[in-house]
């Protein structure tokens, strides 16, 4: 078996995990997508362990270890995430990266708080920019 085809074959799933990534905005698939990433990493760690395995005679299988160790990583990786993904998500709401990124920035509007003034029912001439743009 030739090399080139596990490496293509690698190449193109990273570039699907690569582009799930900047283009998703919930962070479970992107979450799903580094995974991808991970994946394609180690079908090129044991393609080429296997490759060079070929021309020397004793061989570590160095390739196959840190496959073992990428593997732990990605476990460990996709459980913390998960848990953390899980707990914004109770706390906010939603997953959303780009909403949960304004909210970080402080963009979120204060309603109700003392330093507001007095409570008043109209929304600021802002808010429904912001919120539009929020959801766009």
């Amino acid at each position: 078996m030739h090399l080139a085809y596990p490496v293509v074959l690698s190449a193109l799933l990273f570039c699907t995990g690569l582009y799930g990534v900047l283009a998703r905005r919930n962070a479970i698939l992107i979450l799903m997508s580094v995974e991808l990433m991970l994946n394609a990493v180690n079908l090129n760690l044991v393609a080429f362990d296997v490759w060079l395995s070929k021309s020397a005679e004793e061989t570590l299988h160095s390739g196959q270890a840190l496959t073992l160790f990428t593997i732990a990583i990605a476990a460990a990786e996709i459980g913390i995430g998960l848990a953390i993904v899980l707990a914004v998500h109770r706390s906010r709401g939603t997953a959303d990266i780009d909403r949960l990124r304004d909210t970080a920035e402080g963009h979120e509007s204060h309603e109700g708080s003392a330093a507001d003034g007095p409570d008043t029912d109209a929304p600021a001439p802002g808010a429904a920019a912001e919120k539009a743009e929020a959801t766009a």
